[in-house]
């Protein structure tokens, strides 16, 4: 059965909400209180790249030591585990099936997700969770139908960064080397009836101009959030993600219309309003904030 396309609204969920995901080492918890102050929608509480080999076992700790503080608040808590497939993320899971208060209310980003295994092995310590599965690799990109079938994916992420290292490709500021990839991500995130993506980060920290035309990238790839590496990211991409007072305009005009007509195809402003003007209405809408 085809999918009902008049229903187009987003998933509910903080984890399918949320436009910045704004990383904090997990092993720095002096720094969890400045991600949660900072205006992100979700703070990534990081077992992975930002945290090096030995100090693993302090981050874990310290995650569990903060986790009854952190908790509860407006700002959705994810945490980054290690890749499942390896001994490092093995033992993330082992400690998760330890702490069921955060395996029960934590959303997981699982990095270098290439197989449905994967993120079956985080299920069966976290049943309930919301998983964000990272595309990180070519084995993620040829898995990208299996991973979004998965039981629990909200949403699917881009790690173009390792992506790159992983396939040799060397992209320009403008990444068209990687308009293949987001293309499929966001077939994938359609047909499976996803949240919007999460695209990668932004490196260049003192950039906003690249910071700004990122961002718009994401939203011209239909992709709904994006991950950021510092608090002065947030304000930026929230704005940049923001519909222009003209974008906002014209998307309450067109919903206006299409009630007014009772769902009849009706003329807006000279130019034909039908089912898919609608739905590109509806979306410039739901990125209100």
């Amino acid at each position: 059965m085809s999918p009902d396309t008049r229903d187009m609204s987003p998933p509910t969920s903080s984890a399918a909400q949320a436009r910045s995901f704004l990383f904090v080492p997990g092993h720095r918890p002096e720094r969890f209180a400045k991600a949660l102050a900072s205006g992100a929608d979700a703070v990534v509480l990081d077992l992975e790249d930002a945290v090096p080999l030995a100090e693993k076992p302090a981050a874990r700790a310290a995650i569990a030591a903060a986790w009854p503080s952190l908790a509860g608040g407006t700002v959705a808590l994810v945490l980054r585990l290690n890749a499942p497939a390896s001994a490092v993320g093995a033992d993330d899971l082992a400690w998760l099936g330890h702490h069921p208060a955060i395996a029960g209310t934590a959303i997981l980003m699982v990095p270098k997700a290439e197989s449905g295994a994967d993120l079956q092995a985080v299920r069966r310590v976290a049943p309930q969770a919301a998983l964000l599965p990272l595309i990180e690799s070519a084995a993620g990109w040829a898995q990208l139908g299996e991973i979004a079938a998965q039981p629990g994916v909200a949403r699917l992420v881009l790690g173009h960064i390792d992506f790159q290292a992983d396939t040799g490709i060397r992209c320009d500021d403008d990444e068209r080397e990687l308009d293949a990839l987001r293309f499929a991500i966001a077939m994938h995130t359609r047909l499976h009836r996803l949240a919007p993506a999460v695209d990668g980060v932004t490196t260049a920290l003192d950039d906003e101009p690249r910071l700004r035309a990122d961002t718009a990238r994401a939203l011209r790839f239909g992709f709904g959030g994006k991950l950021c590496i510092h608090p002065r990211q947030v304000a930026v991409m929230h704005d940049a993600m923001a519909p222009t007072d003209a974008e906002l305009d014209w998307a309450r005009r067109v919903v206006a219309a299409d009630e007014a007509a009772g769902g009849a195809a009706v003329q807006l402003d000279g130019r034909m309003v039908d089912l898919p003007v609608v739905l590109q209405a509806r979306r410039v809408l739901a990125r209100v904030r």
